[in-house]
């Protein structure tokens, strides 16, 4: 197949363009490259991502999601069979501060996919949503059966946005689309601003890392490898209507339109004091703890309810928190002792 990946410097986005190149796949990526962490680290993504035997299959396009001619010139010159769009605005703290980023990015840049998808007979969107679009929704675990009508940040309003955009496609122009709420993703090439860099980084310098929620949130850490294999896995099971699906009593998850939303999460909970034990075992040092409040739009728990996916694509998520933290932390050292952008 020849697939388009959006963010492919990204962190899943790297990694699933290896995942394709892999399989034989020819693969055109796009990215921004933006500012909002070190470029360098993306660079370095696409460099891994040149390392791979098949990298003769793999183009990279310098290129914004919410550029509307050249998005749209891109799917007209290279006609893809299929999309993983997987480039975002990403993090909830961000868009408290910055919410024009989410909109340009997430919803206009969404758009512009969505339209070329549709007007170049590409046979299946597969597209990254998010665990936060469940917000203020306490009943555990998350399931795509559950209600989410009430995100608690902008970046989770753009992702449920997403879905909804997606249906109104699926439903008019019979395009299948297919959503996946990632749960709190981890492990090599990860992004720095989120919570194992984070909190590695600071053990290793032995500075205080900034434990939010006093340390009582509960995440579902997903090992990257989980989410890749749900992804691949997922655009093969290209997204159908069901036929059983009933205005009167509509379910969620599904549509009489080719149009799926599914939860990739490890399924098994972790306390956040617990994965920092976790990681300080592996690093074999102590980290110095600040113990803070919650933050605005964060949310106490996330646990995902991944039987949809297990049901419907045949994949559930299979790597523990001890097995992905050590394979984390091996990458993370091995490539802070060449690459020096993540640790000054």
């Amino acid at each position: 197949m020849k697939v388009l990946v959006t963010g492919a410097a990204g962190f899943i986005g790297a990694h699933v363009t290896r995942a394709l190149l892999e399989r034989g796949d020819s693969v055109v990526g796009v990215d921004n490259i933006n500012d909002y962490y070190d470029p360098k680290l993306k660079y370095d993504r696409l460099g891994w991502i040149d390392g791979h035997p098949n990298t003769h299959l793999f183009r990279f396009f310098k290129l914004d999601v919410a550029d509307q001619q050249g998005m749209s010139e891109l799917f007209a010159n290279e006609q893809f069979d299929k999309v993983i769009h997987l480039a975002a605005q990403a993090g909830v703290r961000y868009s408290i501060e910055n919410p024009h980023a989410y909109i340009s990015a997430n919803v206009v840049g969404f758009m512009n996919i969505l339209e070329g998808c549709r007007h170049n007979a590409v046979a299946h969107l597969v597209y990254a949503s998010s665990s936060s679009v469940y917000g203020a929704n306490e009943a555990m675990p998350f399931s795509v059966e559950h209600n989410v009508d009430h995100p608690i940040s902008l970046y989770a309003a753009t992702k449920k946005a997403n879905e909804a955009m997606a249906h109104t496609y699926s439903h008019l122009y019979n395009l299948p689309t297919t959503g996946l709420r990632f749960f709190t993703v981890y492990g090599p090439w990860g992004r720095p601003d989120m919570a194992p860099i984070k909190f590695t980084k600071a053990i290793m310098a032995e500075e205080t890392i900034q434990v939010y929620n006093y340390g009582n949130h509960r995440r579902d850490f997903t090992y990257i490898d989980d989410i890749v294999a749900g992804v691949v896995h997922t655009l093969d099971h290209t997204a159908t209507a069901n036929t059983q699906w009933q205005a009167q009593a509509p379910d969620p998850a599904s549509s009489k339109a080719p149009w799926r939303v599914y939860n990739i999460g490890a399924q098994t909970p972790v306390h956040l004091l617990t994965f920092i034990e976790t990681l300080e075992k592996a690093l074999g040092k102590v980290a110095n703890k600040e113990l803070l409040p919650m933050q605005p739009g964060d949310v106490q728990d996330t646990y995902a309810d991944v039987e949809a996916l297990v049901n419907d694509v045949g994949y559930r998520p299979k790597v523990g928190i001890e097995k992905g933290v050590e394979a984390f932390v091996k990458w993370y050292k091995e490539y802070h002792s060449q690459h020096l952008s993540l640790v000054q």
